[in-house]
C-alpha cells in the first residue's frame, strides 16, 4: 500500500473512532487528545500512525471498521505498515 492511501485509510479510521460511542472515549484517554488538538494533527502522518496502532489493539475494533467501510481485515494492518514506524524490523 502507498503511503498516500495508508493516510486516507488512517483518516478513514480516525472518523470511525470519533463516531463510535464506546471507542472513542478510550482514544480520548489513549491519546489525551482533545477535538481541536485531533483537527489540527489529522494530516500529520506519525499521528495516523497511532491511530493504525489504535485501532491495531481490538480485533473488534478492525473488523467493525473493515465491514463500516468495506475494506478488506487485512487493510489496517498494510496501512500501518505503510506510514512512519511501520516497517518490519528484520532482526538477522
Amino acid at each position: 500500500m502507498q503511503p498516500e492511501a495508508a493516510q486516507v485509510l488512517a483518516l478513514e479510521a480516525l472518523g470511525w473512532i470519533a463516531a463510535d460511542d464506546e471507542v472513542f472515549p478510550l482514544f480520548v484517554a489513549a491519546t489525551g487528545a482533545n477535538l481541536g488538538a485531533l483537527q489540527a494533527q489529522a494530516s500529520d502522518p506519525d499521528f495516523l500512525a497511532a491511530v493504525l496502532d489504535f485501532l491495531l489493539q481490538d480485533d473488534r475494533w478492525v473488523v467493525a471498521f473493515c465491514d463500516a467501510q468495506g475494506h478488506p481485515y487485512t487493510a489496517p494492518q498494510s496501512a500501518r505498515a505503510a506510514l512512519p514506524g511501520g516497517a518490519v524490523v528484520n532482526w538477522t
